[in-house]
């Protein structure tokens, strides 16, 4: 029983150091907001858009296949897509949709 007791208070002790609430106005741990933001030239230069080496990668970027509309139709009407992970795509889209 002394063993668990004596154990309880360390552990209290420990949380109340550690979780214990700190001065407001003590910020020099906390990094300031002008040394997280980057400017926005500097951004850009390391995050560059992979541009289309072709004319088929532009055209089915923009044009999507039927079966695509469908999928993206049942996903982003919530009870099909819950539907289409117990049952399959198939028989959730015919359910709310009607045949395909």
């Amino acid at each position: 029983m002394r063993v668990l007791l004596a154990s309880l208070i360390v552990t209290l002790a420990l949380a109340v150091l550690c979780c214990g609430e700190k001065d407001p106005k003590d910020l020099l741990g906390s990094p300031s907001a002008d040394s997280i933001k980057i400017k926005k030239e500097v951004a850009n230069s390391f995050v560059k858009r992979q541009k289309r080496s072709s004319l088929y990668e532009w055209y089915y970027e923009y044009y999507k296949s039927p079966m695509e509309q469908m999928h993206e139709r049942c996903e982003n009407y919530p009870p099909c897509d819950y539907l289409s992970d117990q049952i399959g795509f198939s028989m959730a889209y015919n359910r709310f949709f009607g045949r395909y």
